[in-house]
């Protein structure tokens, strides 16, 4: 009993510590760098976004925080290191509904979570993933983006 409440302690101060950083921000971060990426449906029709390219524990931790506009053509990609892990998200400080999409290890898309509540605390996974790419709430209903289709980018491996 005492070796689970020393586990459970420490495993609530890394949370702890790991909300504290990502509360810190107070502002959006200024641009990240950039690269293109495209979506290819399972009907043949591409789709291209420039998207920011979070790097650091804390730009990934800041994300789209306070942002108050995503344009159609844009997003965000996050990026794990392998092999494909649980990757959680979460809407706080985010005042614009997102869509994420969940890619595996071969580029293709697990799972959408579309039009995401903005400032929810709410986790919102998809089981384990390589990257998530935000978007503006709502892309992958309007273009038709689903499960399945593979995106394209120097990330993934065949590209």
């Amino acid at each position: 009993m005492k070796r689970f409440g020393l586990i459970a302690t420490v495993a609530v101060l890394a949370v702890a510590g790991t909300a504290k950083a990502q509360s810190d921000a107070t502002g959006p971060q200024p641009q990240l760098p950039t690269e293109a990426l495209s979506i290819v449906s399972d009907s043949g029709k591409t789709y291209k976004f420039t998207v920011e390219l979070p790097v650091t524990d804390e730009q990934q931790d800041t994300g789209e925080m306070f942002r108050t506009f995503i344009p159609a053509d844009s997003g965000m990609l996050f990026m794990f290191p392998p092999p494909e892990a649980e990757h959680d998200m979460w809407m706080k400080n985010c005042p614009v509904p997102e869509d994420m999409v969940f890619i595996g290890a071969d580029g293709r898309i697990k799972s959408i979570a579309e039009n995401t509540v903005p400032y929810s605390e709410k986790p919102v996974g998809s089981g384990p993933v390589l990257a998530v790419l935000e978007l503006q709430g709502g892309i992958t209903a309007t273009d038709g983006i689903s499960v399945g289709d593979k995106v394209i980018a120097k990330q993934f491996p065949g590209s």
